[in-house]
């Protein structure tokens, strides 16, 4: 006898979209116990993904993968260098410390001991206003917050959970040697995730390379090597047994000595660099003319 049953449906898995999926994925991870490695994982698959398959805006991606680069970051991948820290004598007068923080816009001030290999505190300004209201004599000693040191090799990460926990929002960066080699501030770090955070004290900001109709480039010496070879399509040509990061410390270096306003110095390339500007023994400025067989492309021109 002839079974007239219908066989039974083959069951089948109800599609998915792959962004639905890795959001699962994501929440389970996020629920303890995780795997911290697990999870970048998925973040990053997060983050490849197009838009139609996670839902996630531009926008949101660029932070997500700001974040995951933070993790790479190193603290002397954030800070201000040594020559650009401001900061004031301990034996300076209150008024000199106020006229100080408001010519720069800063709140907070590093306070050192006759060198700034020396910083013994940090002069914040909402410790001077009480004095100040209620017309009370004040010395800066009275008013230093203790100081966070840090090493230039330590993860940003880690740097900005400390900072988060200690409510301290300025660190002081220090060589192997116990000297000052720059700082960082808890504004620094979040930039590495959200980008340029401009206030009303910050002045407008000008194109660190702006392309002339001579065809030469000004640029702002601090600039790194690789973002102006990244911006511009030059190549500078490595120093025998020097290893420099910026645009100053490589024409420093090609000079072999502390080089002078209004000096050129030319690169095996055919590029030609002119110092325009100098602060001290530091260069600020300089004017870069291409051969021409090397037409330079810059991010206006972009």
């Amino acid at each position: 006898m002839n079974d007239t049953r219908e066989p039974a449906p083959t069951p089948t898995e109800e599609p998915r979209s792959i962004g639905l999926d890795l959001w699962h994925k994501l929440i389970h991870l996020i629920s303890p116990p995780a795997d911290a490695e697990a999870l970048r994982e998925v973040v990053e698959e997060l983050i490849d993904e197009p838009l139609s398959a996670t839902g996630i805006s531009p926008s949101e991606r660029v932070l997500l993968a700001n974040i995951m680069r933070l993790r790479e970051r190193r603290v002397s991948d954030c800070m201000v260098p040594r020559a650009d820290i401001v900061a004031i004598d301990v034996n300076a007068s209150i008024k000199e410390l106020v006229e100080e923080m408001s010519a720069n816009g800063y709140s907070r001030v590093p306070i050192y001991r006759e060198t700034l290999d020396e910083v013994i505190g940090i002069a914040h300004v909402k410790d001077i206003v009480p004095y100040l209201a209620q017309q009370r004599p004040c010395v800066i000693p009275d008013i230093l917050r203790p100081v966070l040191y840090v090493a230039p090799s330590m993860p940003a990460s880690k740097l900005l959970l400390q900072m988060r926990q200690t409510r301290q929002h300025m660190a002081v960066v220090i060589d192997e040697f116990g000297g000052i080699d720059g700082l960082v501030t808890i504004e620094d770090l979040v930039e590495e995730i959200v980008g340029e955070i401009e206030d009303e004290h910050d002045a407008p900001s000008t194109p660190p390379v702006v392309a002339q109709p001579d065809g030469t480039l000004l640029t702002d010496a601090r600039l790194t090597i690789e973002a102006f070879e990244r911006q511009t399509g030059l190549r500078l040509p490595p120093l025998d047994g020097e290893d420099v990061d910026t645009l100053g410390g490589y024409v420093t270096h090609l000079a072999g000595r502390v080089p002078h306003t209004g000096e050129s110095f030319s690169t095996p390339s055919g590029l030609h660099l002119e110092v325009l500007e100098m602060d001290q023994n530091r260069i600020t400025r300089l004017r870069i003319r291409p051969n021409r067989r090397a037409a330079p492309r810059t991010a206006e021109a972009e």
